[in-house]
């Protein structure tokens, strides 16, 4: 016969301020394992979404981003003629772009600078970002020095209002426009006219890479084949979506040190749960020997304990994805280890997580609550009753 349930809900409302304690410990842990999962998810859903299935990013072999790659207008002239190319308006859906980056301060503090991407592109190439919407003021005018900045960059950094100017290349370039990529990575660059900024970065004809947007998943394959065996051209195509997946390596040392730092908190939990559980123990040693002359096993006694345990840990557990809950669709930026840049995106709570945090609660009630639920139930039922 099993003990009810209630009989341990009971005992931790009798017990708050250490049952309250421990479970807040559980909760900081699960809330530290959760803060960092939410930005890993932020990170991985802002490159996914960079990435269309149909985009080829065309680079120079060899390079490991846009910004260190030089492709020169002679390849982009054949490139654009390639057959199984989509068009747009009776233009092929080919831009020649030019990728750089600009020191920007914080708003608030212009002290603090971080590098920002800059890409120069042309109409075609803002028409192939489908997502992309303008929230302020108006699109660059091609031939002149004019930004639109992405909101992330718009919401954290200094100079990037409408009307105000950067100083980027050869000159100051004004800000015309604010624009939305909806979670991607691009919201973190500024988009400017590809011409006039290869121009000023003293580049001439050449860019850092041309994105190709492919009619079918039959022909990006094809593309990408032909493209990367072209020993004329010297260049390399891979999907933009791979292109963006393999950025996520900016997040890997902090993941590893956020769960390094939940796997040392989650054991000093273990430890606060297990000492609650012996006091517990200690105190209801009567109890315990009365349930055992009432006819409950050991193992019952071993398994209402452990249930206990469990629900404390699950009070921990709930209370830890409540902390995190506030963190959903905050901004965040990291330094890009790939782009040399800042990338800006927002944290993502998803059920996922929710469920990892309260089984990582579960997990540290198991390992808590088991040595002194076996304790309970060893116990000698007239040594028990002699007990103060």
């Amino acid at each position: 016969m099993a003990i009810p349930i209630s009989y341990n809900v009971r005992n931790l409302r009798v017990r708050k301020g250490t049952t309250l304690m421990t479970a807040l410990g559980i909760a900081l842990t699960v809330a530290v394992l959760l803060g960092i999962g939410t930005l890993v998810e932020g990170l991985r859903n802002a490159f996914e979404l960079s990435g269309n299935p149909l985009h080829l990013i065309v680079m120079r072999q060899g390079s490991t981003s846009e910004l260190v790659s030089i492709v020169g207008k002679a390849s982009f002239d054949v490139i654009k003629f390639e057959d199984g190319i989509a068009e747009i308006d009776g233009e092929p859906m080919v831009s020649h772009e030019v990728v750089s980056v600009v020191n920007l301060g914080l708003r608030g503090n212009p002290e603090e600078v971080a590098n920002v991407s800059v890409r120069g592109l042309s109409q075609v190439g803002i028409k192939m970002r489908d997502d992309v919407q303008l929230l302020e003021g108006r699109w660059f005018d091609p031939g002149k020095r004019e930004m639109v900045v992405g909101k992330g960059v718009h919401a954290v950094r200094e100079g990037t209002s409408i009307g105000e100017k950067i100083f980027y290349g050869r000159g100051d370039w004004e800000v015309v426009g604010v624009f939305s990529a909806g979670r991607s990575a691009f919201n973190s660059e500024i988009w400017v006219d590809a011409n006039l900024a290869g121009s000023d970065l003293g580049r001439g004809s050449g860019r850092s890479s041309i994105l190709v947007r492919a009619k079918t998943e039959a022909d990006a394959v094809a593309l990408t084949n032909r493209l990367s065996d072209d020993q004329r051209l010297g260049l390399e195509a891979e999907r933009e979506s791979d292109y963006y997946a393999k950025q996520m390596s900016t997040a890997r040392p902090i993941e590893v040190l956020g769960v390094f730092v939940a796997v040392i908190m989650a054991i000093g939990s273990c430890f606060a749960a297990m000492n609650t559980m012996f006091a517990a123990i200690a105190n209801r040693s009567r109890e315990i020997a009365v349930l055992r002359l009432l006819g409950f096993s050991r193992l019952s006694v071993l398994g209402s304990f452990m249930i206990e345990a469990l629900l404390l840990s699950l009070l921990g557990g709930v209370l830890g994805c409540l902390l995190v809950l506030p963190l959903n669709g905050l901004e965040g930026r990291i330094g890009n280890a790939v782009t040399f840049a800042e990338t800006t995106f927002q944290f993502r709570v998803t059920p996922f997580y929710i469920g990892i945090g309260l089984t990582f609660s579960v997990i540290m009630g198991v390992l808590g609550g088991f040595l002194p639920a076996r304790l309970a139930a060893r116990r000698d039922v007239l040594q028990s009753l002699g007990s103060n």
